[in-house]
């Protein structure tokens, strides 16, 4: 058995200060979160580092691409296993160094797992070229998980996708129909990942046809109380390695105030 997790810590020194980093370290310590894969560490690798180590992370094998804008994106991939053939960007020079993508190939006893940790850009249906920025990155993305399926290798591609892929993904999504996140040619590209390329929801595949369960809340009003959530954060893997799914969680705190990031944590199970 080994696990797989996607966290959107919120800025991996605020997970530090909030606890989020010594939840995580204590599952790694007990075998539920083998492969940590995070978005918005918001750090240099410096700082990342010295995260980690303040939490119990020091052993860990670490990747992480780190945005030039300070204080903004990063994603690493903290495994208990050696980590491979790192590679950093999803392709386009415009998304070099800015903390979108990192992947690596994780030696998960002597199986070898292509694991991705990424963080696509928010967009924003009113300004054209931040929506257009996003549509780029996607398109990008596109390509990355066409060539992964066609290489064999088994594959999982996580992170923070800042889009509700169908209805059941959001809560109120008739008021969101014209908002980033849910239009539909965003929509439109998990279609092709999930259809014509083959990629495998695991969460759908988990949870099947029921609203969520839900990984993101905005901060505004009792949205987390009211449960008023989106489904962003996804797990995304090739079929054999789907096929050894046995159980997937979200990690949606008890009560608002003892959240330590805005997403849930999602771990996955393989055999």
């Amino acid at each position: 058995m080994f696990s797989v997790v996607t966290a959107n810590v919120n800025g991996v020194r605020a997970a530090l200060r909030n606890g989020g980093l010594a939840q995580l370290r204590e599952a790694q310590v007990a075998g539920k979160a083998d492969v940590i894969c995070m978005q918005e560490v918001r750090a240099t690798t410096e700082q990342l580092h010295e995260a980690l180590a303040a939490a119990g992370f020091s052993a860990a094998h670490v990747a992480h691409d780190c945005s030039a804008k300070l204080g903004h994106a990063g994603v690493a991939i903290v495994s208990r296993y050696p980590l491979q053939d790192i590679t950093f960007g999803v392709g386009p020079k415009e998304f070099a160094k800015t903390g979108r993508w990192v992947e690596a190939t994780v030696d998960i006893k002597q199986t070898p797992v292509v694991v991705a940790s990424i963080y696509v850009p928010t967009g924003n249906a009113e300004i054209e070229e931040k929506q257009a920025e996003k549509y780029r990155f996607l398109e990008a993305m596109s390509r990355k998980l066409r060539a992964h399926m066609k290489s064999g290798a088994d594959a999982i591609m996580v992170g923070d996708f800042n889009v509700a892929h169908r209805e059941l993904d959001l809560k109120n999504w008739k008021g969101n129909l014209k908002a980033a996140g849910f239009l539909p040619e965003e929509r439109a590209y998990f279609d092709t990942w999930l259809g014509k390329h083959g990629w495998v929801d695991l969460h759908r595949r988990r949870f099947g046809e029921v609203e969520g369960p839900y990984t993101w809340w905005s901060s505004r009003g009792k949205a987390f109380d009211n449960n008023v959530g989106w489904r962003i954060d996804y797990l995304l893997a090739t079929p054999g390695l789907a096929a050894r799914c046995t159980d997937l969680e979200i990690g949606r705190a008890a009560t608002w105030d003892s959240r330590w990031s805005d997403h849930a944590a999602v771990t996955a199970w393989f055999k």
